[in-house]
Protein backbone atom coordinates (compact mmCIF):
# COMPACT_ATOMS: atom_id res chain seq x y z
CA UNK A 1 0.00 0.00 0.00
CA UNK A 2 1.27 3.39 -1.25
CA UNK A 3 2.25 5.72 1.87
CA UNK A 4 3.27 8.88 0.01
CA UNK A 5 1.84 10.55 -3.30
CA UNK A 6 4.03 12.35 -6.35
CA UNK A 7 1.38 15.27 -7.60
CA UNK A 8 2.05 15.47 -11.57
CA UNK A 9 0.91 18.81 -13.72
CA UNK A 10 0.53 19.66 -16.44
CA UNK A 11 0.36 23.65 -16.88
CA UNK A 12 -2.60 25.39 -18.68
CA UNK A 13 -1.73 25.15 -22.56
CA UNK A 14 -4.15 27.00 -23.73
CA UNK A 15 -3.45 26.06 -27.35
CA UNK A 16 -6.31 25.55 -29.88
CA UNK A 17 -5.87 21.81 -29.79
CA UNK A 18 -5.36 21.45 -26.10
CA UNK A 19 -8.42 24.35 -25.58
CA UNK A 20 -11.61 22.25 -24.68
CA UNK A 21 -14.25 23.62 -27.43
CA UNK A 22 -16.99 20.75 -27.75
CA UNK A 23 -18.71 18.77 -24.99
CA UNK A 24 -16.20 19.86 -23.04
CA UNK A 25 -13.50 17.88 -24.78
CA UNK A 26 -10.26 19.00 -26.20
CA UNK A 27 -8.72 17.59 -29.66
CA UNK A 28 -5.38 16.29 -28.18
CA UNK A 29 -4.51 14.87 -24.78
CA UNK A 30 -0.90 16.92 -23.99
CA UNK A 31 -0.21 14.43 -21.17
CA UNK A 32 2.06 11.43 -23.29
CA UNK A 33 5.10 12.74 -22.00
CA UNK A 34 3.72 12.83 -18.08
CA UNK A 35 2.48 9.14 -18.46
CA UNK A 36 5.62 8.11 -18.92
CA UNK A 37 7.15 9.67 -15.92
CA UNK A 38 4.48 8.17 -13.95
CA UNK A 39 5.39 4.67 -15.40
CA UNK A 40 8.91 4.90 -13.55
CA UNK A 41 7.02 5.79 -10.41
CA UNK A 42 6.77 2.40 -8.41
CA UNK A 43 3.25 1.99 -7.47
CA UNK A 44 3.86 0.35 -4.54
CA UNK A 45 5.78 3.16 -2.89
CA UNK A 46 3.86 6.37 -4.55
CA UNK A 47 0.40 6.93 -5.23
CA UNK A 48 0.38 9.05 -8.47
CA UNK A 49 -2.30 12.10 -9.15
CA UNK A 50 -2.12 13.58 -12.59
CA UNK A 51 -3.49 17.03 -13.17
CA UNK A 52 -4.00 18.68 -16.58
CA UNK A 53 -5.17 22.69 -15.79
CA UNK A 54 -6.49 22.60 -19.50
CA UNK A 55 -9.32 20.56 -18.43
CA UNK A 56 -9.31 20.96 -14.80
CA UNK A 57 -8.11 23.27 -11.35
CA UNK A 58 -4.78 22.53 -9.43
CA UNK A 59 -5.04 21.45 -6.36
CA UNK A 60 -2.48 23.49 -4.14
CA UNK A 61 -4.06 22.32 -1.22
CA UNK A 62 -3.62 18.61 -2.12
CA UNK A 63 -0.80 17.00 0.43
CA UNK A 64 1.82 15.54 -1.78
CA UNK A 65 5.69 14.23 -1.03
CA UNK A 66 6.58 15.70 -4.16
CA UNK A 67 5.49 18.15 -7.16
CA UNK A 68 6.40 17.24 -10.88
CA UNK A 69 5.43 19.94 -13.36
CA UNK A 70 6.34 19.69 -17.25
CA UNK A 71 6.27 22.31 -19.59
CA UNK A 72 6.98 23.66 -22.75
CA UNK A 73 8.05 27.16 -23.58
CA UNK A 74 4.67 29.41 -23.76
CA UNK A 75 3.48 27.69 -20.42
CA UNK A 76 6.63 27.84 -18.62
CA UNK A 77 5.85 30.42 -16.59
CA UNK A 78 2.79 29.50 -15.42
CA UNK A 79 4.67 26.45 -14.54
CA UNK A 80 6.91 28.44 -12.32
CA UNK A 81 4.01 30.16 -11.16
CA UNK A 82 2.53 26.60 -10.07
CA UNK A 83 6.09 25.69 -8.97
CA UNK A 84 5.97 28.90 -6.47
CA UNK A 85 3.24 27.96 -5.09
CA UNK A 86 4.02 24.49 -3.94
CA UNK A 87 7.21 24.71 -2.47
CA UNK A 88 5.82 28.15 -0.40
CA UNK A 89 4.00 25.18 1.27
CA UNK A 90 7.56 23.06 1.82
CA UNK A 91 6.28 20.73 -1.18
CA UNK A 92 9.59 19.70 -2.75
CA UNK A 93 9.15 20.67 -6.95
CA UNK A 94 10.78 19.04 -10.20
CA UNK A 95 10.40 19.91 -13.48
CA UNK A 96 11.23 18.73 -17.20
CA UNK A 97 10.12 18.73 -20.31
CA UNK A 98 10.99 20.97 -23.40
CA UNK A 99 11.61 24.43 -21.98
CA UNK A 100 13.45 23.37 -18.26
CA UNK A 101 15.66 20.87 -20.42
CA UNK A 102 16.99 23.70 -22.39
CA UNK A 103 17.29 26.52 -19.59
CA UNK A 104 17.60 24.41 -16.26
CA UNK A 105 19.34 27.15 -14.54
CA UNK A 106 16.16 29.72 -15.16
CA UNK A 107 13.81 26.32 -13.56
CA UNK A 108 16.41 26.01 -10.69
CA UNK A 109 15.13 29.79 -9.87
CA UNK A 110 11.40 28.27 -9.64
CA UNK A 111 12.06 24.67 -8.23
CA UNK A 112 14.19 22.27 -6.67
CA UNK A 113 14.90 19.73 -9.20
CA UNK A 114 14.96 19.74 -12.82
CA UNK A 115 15.04 16.55 -15.24
CA UNK A 116 17.16 17.23 -18.55
CA UNK A 117 16.42 15.59 -21.54
CA UNK A 118 14.71 11.87 -21.06
CA UNK A 119 13.40 11.31 -17.47
CA UNK A 120 13.59 7.32 -17.28
CA UNK A 121 17.22 6.81 -17.07
CA UNK A 122 17.24 9.53 -13.46
CA UNK A 123 13.86 8.69 -12.31
CA UNK A 124 15.30 6.26 -9.74
CA UNK A 125 18.42 8.45 -8.47
CA UNK A 126 15.54 11.32 -7.98
CA UNK A 127 13.49 9.27 -6.24
CA UNK A 128 16.16 7.52 -4.21
CA UNK A 129 17.63 11.43 -3.20
CA UNK A 130 14.07 12.52 -2.68
CA UNK A 131 13.24 9.71 0.17
CA UNK A 132 16.77 11.00 1.66
CA UNK A 133 15.80 14.35 1.37
CA UNK A 134 18.80 15.47 -0.89
CA UNK A 135 16.85 15.91 -4.08
CA UNK A 136 18.21 19.41 -5.74
CA UNK A 137 20.29 20.17 -8.62
CA UNK A 138 19.93 19.36 -12.11
CA UNK A 139 18.84 15.62 -13.42
CA UNK A 140 20.96 14.47 -16.63
CA UNK A 141 21.31 10.96 -18.43
CA UNK A 142 24.86 10.85 -20.22
CA UNK A 143 23.31 8.66 -22.55
CA UNK A 144 20.19 8.33 -24.45
CA UNK A 145 17.46 5.61 -23.75
CA UNK A 146 17.91 2.40 -25.83
CA UNK A 147 13.72 2.40 -26.19
CA UNK A 148 14.07 -1.56 -25.22
CA UNK A 149 11.92 -2.71 -21.93
CA UNK A 150 9.98 1.20 -21.31
CA UNK A 151 7.13 0.62 -18.86
CA UNK A 152 4.02 0.98 -19.96
CA UNK A 153 2.55 4.43 -19.62
CA UNK A 154 0.02 4.99 -16.58
CA UNK A 155 -3.00 5.58 -18.83
CA UNK A 156 -5.36 4.51 -16.05
CA UNK A 157 -4.19 8.38 -14.91
CA UNK A 158 -5.83 10.12 -17.22
CA UNK A 159 -9.42 12.03 -18.28
CA UNK A 160 -9.81 9.12 -20.83
CA UNK A 161 -13.85 11.35 -21.62
CA UNK A 162 -12.22 14.56 -21.88
CA UNK A 163 -10.38 14.30 -25.61
CA UNK A 164 -11.14 13.42 -28.55
CA UNK A 165 -7.57 12.05 -29.09
CA UNK A 166 -6.32 10.82 -25.99
CA UNK A 167 -3.54 8.05 -26.72
CA UNK A 168 0.01 8.94 -27.67
CA UNK A 169 1.98 5.81 -28.13
CA UNK A 170 5.73 6.18 -29.20
CA UNK A 171 7.22 3.55 -31.45
CA UNK A 172 10.84 5.73 -31.87
CA UNK A 173 12.63 8.76 -30.80
CA UNK A 174 15.01 11.44 -32.66
CA UNK A 175 14.25 12.66 -36.07
CA UNK A 176 17.44 13.39 -38.78
CA UNK A 177 15.59 16.07 -40.94
CA UNK A 178 17.55 18.87 -38.43
CA UNK A 179 15.34 21.76 -38.74
CA UNK A 180 16.38 24.99 -37.71
CA UNK A 181 13.60 26.11 -35.99
CA UNK A 182 12.52 22.81 -34.02
CA UNK A 183 14.02 21.14 -30.96
CA UNK A 184 13.39 17.43 -31.50
CA UNK A 185 16.81 16.96 -32.98
CA UNK A 186 18.49 18.77 -29.76
CA UNK A 187 16.12 17.08 -27.30
CA UNK A 188 16.17 13.55 -28.98
CA UNK A 189 18.79 13.30 -31.05
CA UNK A 190 19.39 13.44 -35.17
CA UNK A 191 19.12 9.35 -35.24
CA UNK A 192 16.16 7.38 -34.64
CA UNK A 193 15.77 5.06 -31.94
CA UNK A 194 13.34 2.54 -32.29
CA UNK A 195 11.08 1.08 -29.93
CA UNK A 196 11.08 -3.10 -30.79
CA UNK A 197 8.16 -3.45 -32.70
CA UNK A 198 6.33 -6.08 -30.13
CA UNK A 199 6.39 -3.49 -27.08
CA UNK A 200 4.51 -1.06 -29.24
CA UNK A 201 2.08 -3.26 -30.39
CA UNK A 202 1.58 -4.67 -26.37
CA UNK A 203 1.25 -0.96 -25.89
CA UNK A 204 -1.27 -0.63 -27.87
CA UNK A 205 -3.32 -3.55 -26.99
CA UNK A 206 -3.05 -2.05 -23.65
CA UNK A 207 -4.15 0.86 -24.05
CA UNK A 208 -7.58 1.04 -23.51
CA UNK A 209 -8.47 2.64 -27.28
CA UNK A 210 -8.23 1.19 -30.47
CA UNK A 211 -7.79 5.03 -31.55
CA UNK A 212 -4.16 5.32 -31.75
CA UNK A 213 -1.99 8.54 -32.29
CA UNK A 214 1.26 7.72 -33.27
CA UNK A 215 3.78 10.22 -31.50
CA UNK A 216 7.06 10.12 -33.07
CA UNK A 217 8.85 13.20 -34.31
CA UNK A 218 8.57 11.27 -37.82
CA UNK A 219 6.74 8.19 -38.00
CA UNK A 220 7.98 7.74 -41.84
CA UNK A 221 11.27 8.67 -41.00
CA UNK A 222 13.07 5.46 -42.46
CA UNK A 223 12.29 3.14 -45.60
CA UNK A 224 11.70 -0.04 -43.64
CA UNK A 225 11.18 0.46 -39.79
CA UNK A 226 7.30 2.07 -40.45
CA UNK A 227 6.39 -0.63 -42.21
CA UNK A 228 7.51 -3.34 -39.66
CA UNK A 229 5.03 -1.32 -37.37
CA UNK A 230 2.29 -1.32 -40.15
CA UNK A 231 2.64 -5.19 -41.09
CA UNK A 232 1.87 -5.97 -37.20
CA UNK A 233 -0.67 -3.71 -36.88
CA UNK A 234 -2.92 -5.51 -39.73
CA UNK A 235 -5.96 -6.99 -38.83
CA UNK A 236 -5.88 -5.82 -35.15
CA UNK A 237 -9.21 -3.12 -35.29
CA UNK A 238 -6.60 -0.19 -34.82
CA UNK A 239 -7.30 2.95 -36.41
CA UNK A 240 -4.49 5.40 -36.13
CA UNK A 241 -2.78 8.10 -37.59
CA UNK A 242 0.93 9.87 -37.25
CA UNK A 243 3.11 12.90 -37.91
CA UNK A 244 5.29 12.15 -40.93
CA UNK A 245 7.36 14.60 -43.28
CA UNK A 246 6.73 14.36 -47.33
CA UNK A 247 9.55 12.31 -48.09
CA UNK A 248 8.28 8.54 -47.90
CA UNK A 249 4.64 9.47 -47.68
CA UNK A 250 5.15 9.60 -51.32
CA UNK A 251 6.02 5.87 -51.36
CA UNK A 252 3.42 3.76 -52.85
CA UNK A 253 3.87 0.59 -50.70
CA UNK A 254 4.44 3.03 -48.06
CA UNK A 255 0.61 4.41 -47.95
CA UNK A 256 -0.46 1.54 -48.86
CA UNK A 257 0.26 -0.59 -46.42
CA UNK A 258 -0.92 2.39 -44.27
CA UNK A 259 -4.35 2.23 -45.59
CA UNK A 260 -4.38 -1.48 -44.82
CA UNK A 261 -3.57 -1.33 -41.29
CA UNK A 262 -6.10 1.13 -40.24
CA UNK A 263 -4.06 4.93 -40.46
CA UNK A 264 -7.31 7.33 -41.06
CA UNK A 265 -4.74 10.85 -40.63
CA UNK A 266 -1.02 11.83 -41.76
CA UNK A 267 -0.10 15.40 -40.09
CA UNK A 268 2.90 16.73 -42.43
CA UNK A 269 5.11 19.50 -41.72
CA UNK A 270 5.12 20.68 -44.94
CA UNK A 271 5.93 24.89 -43.53
CA UNK A 272 6.36 26.51 -47.07
CA UNK A 273 5.37 26.66 -50.36
CA UNK A 274 8.96 28.32 -51.40
CA UNK A 275 11.40 25.77 -52.31
CA UNK A 276 13.88 28.75 -51.25
CA UNK A 277 12.64 29.26 -47.87
CA UNK A 278 12.71 25.65 -46.96
CA UNK A 279 16.51 25.15 -47.86
CA UNK A 280 16.82 28.09 -45.75
CA UNK A 281 16.09 26.05 -42.61
CA UNK A 282 17.41 22.90 -43.44
CA UNK A 283 13.88 21.37 -44.53
CA UNK A 284 15.50 20.02 -47.66
CA UNK A 285 13.09 16.56 -47.60
CA UNK A 286 10.05 18.68 -48.57
CA UNK A 287 9.48 19.39 -52.56
CA UNK A 288 6.74 22.16 -52.73
CA UNK A 289 5.90 21.38 -56.66
CA UNK A 290 5.13 18.02 -55.09
CA UNK A 291 3.05 18.96 -52.47
CA UNK A 292 -0.66 19.28 -54.35
CA UNK A 293 -0.09 15.96 -55.83
CA UNK A 294 1.14 14.29 -52.73
CA UNK A 295 -2.48 15.08 -51.00
CA UNK A 296 -4.24 13.56 -53.59
CA UNK A 297 -2.00 10.47 -53.86
CA UNK A 298 -2.95 10.14 -49.86
CA UNK A 299 -6.18 10.94 -49.99
CA UNK A 300 -6.86 8.16 -52.65
CA UNK A 301 -5.42 5.61 -50.33
CA UNK A 302 -8.86 6.64 -47.95
CA UNK A 303 -6.13 8.90 -45.69
CA UNK A 304 -6.81 12.57 -44.83
CA UNK A 305 -3.79 15.18 -44.91
CA UNK A 306 -3.42 17.62 -42.28
CA UNK A 307 -0.87 20.35 -43.46
CA UNK A 308 0.94 21.80 -40.75
CA UNK A 309 2.50 25.32 -42.71
CA UNK A 310 4.54 28.14 -41.02
CA UNK A 311 4.66 32.32 -41.84
CA UNK A 312 7.15 34.82 -40.78
CA UNK A 313 10.16 33.06 -42.48
CA UNK A 314 13.03 35.79 -44.29
CA UNK A 315 11.71 34.94 -47.53
CA UNK A 316 8.03 35.41 -46.71
CA UNK A 317 6.54 38.74 -47.71
CA UNK A 318 2.48 40.15 -47.31
CA UNK A 319 1.72 37.94 -50.11
CA UNK A 320 2.18 34.66 -48.58
CA UNK A 321 -0.57 34.08 -46.67
CA UNK A 322 -3.27 34.34 -49.64
CA UNK A 323 -0.55 32.52 -51.93
CA UNK A 324 -0.16 29.33 -49.41
CA UNK A 325 -4.12 29.26 -48.08
CA UNK A 326 -5.06 29.68 -52.10
CA UNK A 327 -3.20 26.89 -52.57
CA UNK A 328 -4.21 24.66 -49.65
CA UNK A 329 -7.88 25.14 -50.46
CA UNK A 330 -7.02 24.04 -54.26
CA UNK A 331 -5.18 21.42 -53.44
CA UNK A 332 -8.20 20.14 -51.31
CA UNK A 333 -6.38 19.86 -47.42
CA UNK A 334 -8.25 17.71 -45.17
CA UNK A 335 -7.30 20.25 -42.37
CA UNK A 336 -4.46 22.47 -42.03
CA UNK A 337 -2.85 24.35 -38.80
CA UNK A 338 -0.75 27.67 -39.20
CA UNK A 339 1.85 29.09 -37.36
CA UNK A 340 3.94 32.66 -37.01
CA UNK A 341 7.68 31.38 -36.71
CA UNK A 342 8.83 31.14 -33.43
CA UNK A 343 12.72 31.08 -32.24
CA UNK A 344 12.67 28.64 -29.36
CA UNK A 345 15.52 29.09 -26.68
CA UNK A 346 17.87 26.45 -27.66
CA UNK A 347 17.05 26.19 -31.62
CA UNK A 348 19.22 27.03 -34.01
CA UNK A 349 16.38 29.84 -35.34
CA UNK A 350 16.89 31.54 -31.73
CA UNK A 351 20.87 31.63 -32.17
CA UNK A 352 20.81 33.34 -35.35
CA UNK A 353 18.05 35.93 -34.66
CA UNK A 354 19.68 36.70 -30.98
CA UNK A 355 23.12 37.11 -32.69
CA UNK A 356 21.31 39.61 -35.37
CA UNK A 357 19.14 40.95 -31.99
CA UNK A 358 16.05 40.27 -34.30
CA UNK A 359 14.13 38.66 -30.88
CA UNK A 360 12.07 41.63 -29.46
CA UNK A 361 10.30 39.54 -26.58
CA UNK A 362 11.35 37.24 -24.00
CA UNK A 363 8.30 36.64 -22.35
CA UNK A 364 7.47 33.26 -23.21
CA UNK A 365 4.30 33.53 -22.77
CA UNK A 366 4.05 35.10 -25.98
CA UNK A 367 6.18 31.91 -27.77
CA UNK A 368 2.78 30.22 -28.86
CA UNK A 369 3.39 30.56 -32.29
CA UNK A 370 0.70 33.41 -32.62
CA UNK A 371 2.44 36.67 -31.23
CA UNK A 372 5.02 37.37 -32.95
CA UNK A 373 8.05 37.83 -30.75
CA UNK A 374 11.03 39.11 -33.47
CA UNK A 375 11.27 41.27 -36.42
CA UNK A 376 10.24 40.05 -39.69
CA UNK A 377 12.72 40.59 -42.62
CA UNK A 378 9.88 41.48 -45.20
CA UNK A 379 6.70 42.73 -43.23
CA UNK A 380 5.80 44.97 -40.78
CA UNK A 381 5.04 42.43 -36.95
CA UNK A 382 1.62 43.56 -37.24
CA UNK A 383 1.23 42.12 -40.70
CA UNK A 384 2.26 38.68 -39.73
CA UNK A 385 -0.02 38.39 -36.72
CA UNK A 386 -2.91 39.58 -39.05
CA UNK A 387 -1.67 36.84 -41.73
CA UNK A 388 -1.62 34.49 -39.41
CA UNK A 389 -5.28 35.46 -38.15
CA UNK A 390 -6.46 35.40 -41.83
CA UNK A 391 -5.36 32.50 -42.54
CA UNK A 392 -7.20 30.77 -40.52
CA UNK A 393 -10.25 32.81 -41.03
CA UNK A 394 -10.17 31.85 -44.92
CA UNK A 395 -8.92 28.10 -44.67
CA UNK A 396 -11.84 27.53 -42.44
CA UNK A 397 -14.58 29.33 -44.01
CA UNK A 398 -17.53 28.23 -44.49
CA UNK A 399 -16.91 28.48 -48.55
CA UNK A 400 -13.91 26.32 -47.54
CA UNK A 401 -15.16 23.48 -45.55
CA UNK A 402 -17.90 23.19 -48.14
CA UNK A 403 -15.26 23.08 -51.18
CA UNK A 404 -13.26 20.52 -49.20
CA UNK A 405 -15.56 18.23 -48.22
CA UNK A 406 -14.64 14.61 -48.89
CA UNK A 407 -18.14 13.80 -50.96
CA UNK A 408 -16.16 10.76 -52.73
CA UNK A 409 -13.75 8.49 -51.39
CA UNK A 410 -12.48 6.39 -47.84
CA UNK A 411 -11.88 9.36 -46.14
CA UNK A 412 -13.33 9.20 -42.66
CA UNK A 413 -16.02 11.91 -42.69
CA UNK A 414 -16.69 12.05 -39.16
CA UNK A 415 -13.26 12.33 -38.48
CA UNK A 416 -12.96 15.30 -41.21
CA UNK A 417 -15.99 16.95 -39.72
CA UNK A 418 -14.47 17.28 -36.07
CA UNK A 419 -11.03 18.23 -37.36
CA UNK A 420 -12.54 21.05 -39.27
CA UNK A 421 -15.48 22.22 -36.93
CA UNK A 422 -12.60 22.26 -34.03
CA UNK A 423 -10.13 24.10 -35.58
CA UNK A 424 -12.90 26.74 -36.84
CA UNK A 425 -14.29 26.93 -33.20
CA UNK A 426 -10.91 26.85 -31.57
CA UNK A 427 -8.91 29.72 -33.88
CA UNK A 428 -12.04 31.99 -33.27
CA UNK A 429 -11.57 31.28 -29.58
CA UNK A 430 -8.00 32.61 -29.93
CA UNK A 431 -7.85 36.24 -28.56
CA UNK A 432 -4.17 37.08 -29.95
CA UNK A 433 -4.57 40.75 -31.05
CA UNK A 434 -1.34 42.11 -31.19
CA UNK A 435 2.35 41.44 -31.72
CA UNK A 436 4.41 40.90 -28.24
CA UNK A 437 5.49 43.55 -26.26
CA UNK A 438 9.05 44.53 -26.13
CA UNK A 439 11.03 42.86 -22.87
CA UNK A 440 14.72 43.00 -21.20
CA UNK A 441 16.47 40.32 -22.44
CA UNK A 442 16.83 36.96 -20.28
CA UNK A 443 19.28 36.23 -18.43
CA UNK A 444 20.00 33.10 -18.64
CA UNK A 445 20.90 31.20 -22.07
CA UNK A 446 19.69 28.05 -23.14
CA UNK A 447 21.88 24.72 -23.01
CA UNK A 448 20.74 22.07 -25.31
CA UNK A 449 20.41 18.73 -24.02
CA UNK A 450 22.40 17.86 -27.15
CA UNK A 451 24.73 19.67 -29.01
CA UNK A 452 24.17 20.09 -32.55
CA UNK A 453 26.61 17.73 -34.72
CA UNK A 454 27.08 20.86 -37.72
CA UNK A 455 30.42 22.29 -36.86
CA UNK A 456 29.22 26.33 -37.38
CA UNK A 457 26.21 25.12 -35.27
CA UNK A 458 27.50 23.57 -32.50
CA UNK A 459 30.16 26.85 -32.14
CA UNK A 460 27.14 29.26 -32.17
CA UNK A 461 25.53 27.15 -29.02
CA UNK A 462 29.02 27.09 -27.14
CA UNK A 463 29.46 30.45 -27.57
CA UNK A 464 25.96 31.49 -26.02
CA UNK A 465 26.15 28.66 -23.37
CA UNK A 466 25.88 29.70 -19.63
CA UNK A 467 27.90 27.57 -17.01
CA UNK A 468 25.85 25.13 -15.34
CA UNK A 469 25.67 25.75 -11.82
CA UNK A 470 27.96 23.83 -8.94
CA UNK A 471 24.77 22.06 -7.57
CA UNK A 472 24.45 19.05 -9.86
CA UNK A 473 23.39 15.30 -10.16
CA UNK A 474 23.78 13.05 -12.91
CA UNK A 475 22.87 10.10 -13.52
CA UNK A 476 25.24 7.56 -15.19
Amino acid sequence: MPTRRIHLINPKTDSLTTRPIYFNRALYSPLAGLLAVAACIPRDQYEVVLTDENIEPVDFDLTADLVGISAMTSYVNRGYEIADAFRQKGVPVVMGGVHPSFMAQEALSHCDAVVVGEAELVMDRLLDDLRGGAMRGIYRSHQLHPMVGMKMPRYDLLKQNRYVNKTFVQTSRGCHTGCTFCAEPLMNGLKFRYRPVDEVIAEMEACGSRNISINDADFFGTPERPKEVMRALKGRGFRWQAGVTSKLAEDDRMLELAAESGCTMLSIGFESISRDTLKSVHKFVNQPDHFAALVKKIQSYGISVFGLFMFGFDGDDATVFDHTVNFNIDAGFDACAFSALTPYPGTLTWYEMKKANRIVSFDWTMYDQGHVVYRPAQMEPDTLRLGLDGAYKDFYSVKSIASRFPLAGKRSRAQWLIYNLFMRKASKTENIESIAPATPETPHAPNPPILPIKREWREAVLEGLEPEPELRQSAE
